[in-house]
């Protein structure tokens, strides 16, 4: 009786505890998930961009938002400002080297509240092989819907901001009536669809 009576109270304590809580695991859908980004061109006005190849996935324990733990990986070499040899620039060694560091990689350390439907995620930025920590400012997650074809959507939009030459992106032109050609503040806005895996 002692031994079955401490069983229970092991069991009862995991459950209090989460301990048998039930993960959820979504991946997002590329397809319905963007990376953009904007920079000032000759301190005059700004270029955007996107990267449009990405993929990663998140993991959470039943409801509890603040236990997600997110990767997400981007592929350099599809990024795109409508303008090939700009493009083409971006990719060599100048800025992104895709031949030398052919991923930029995002991975979270910490998701927090911070007011009605919006969240900060804190986790390690990679980009031309330098990680720094970083904050995401997000809204969402969307309350969960079904598609039209039986699967499980949420969805969520998320901006940051950081200094290029933090990441070893560093060159640069200076201009004949002063000032650079490229800034080196980038913003960057996410926008991503996950699918619940069944």
């Amino acid at each position: 009786m002692k031994h079955r009576t401490t069983l229970l109270a092991i069991a009862s304590l995991a459950f209090a505890t989460g301990a048998f809580a039930q993960t959820s695991h979504w991946d997002i859908d590329p397809v319905h998930s963007v990376v953009s980004f904007s920079v000032r061109h000759m301190m005059m006005s700004n270029v955007r961009g996107e990267f449009t190849r990405l993929s990663g996935a998140l993991e959470g324990i039943g409801g509890d938002v603040t236990t997600a733990k997110i990767n997400v990986t981007i592929d350099p070499a599809s990024v795109s400002t409508r303008e090939p040899k700009r493009d083409a620039h971006l990719m060599s060694p100048d800025f992104f080297d895709v031949a030398k560091f052919p991923t930029l990689t995002f991975v979270s350390k910490k998701v927090a509240r911070a007011g009605d439907g919006k969240l900060k995620v804190t986790g390690d930025l990679t980009i031309h092989g330098v990680t720094k920590e970083v904050v995401l400012d997000v809204e969402g997650p969307t309350p969960e819907m079904k598609d039209p074809w039986g699967g499980t959507r949420v969805g969520a939009h998320a901006t940051t901001t950081i200094n290029r030459k933090d990441f070893g992106l560093l060159w640069n032109k200076a201009l004949e009536a002063g000032g650079v050609l490229v800034g080196d503040e980038v913003a960057i806005s996410i926008d991503v669809e996950l699918v619940k895996k069944a």
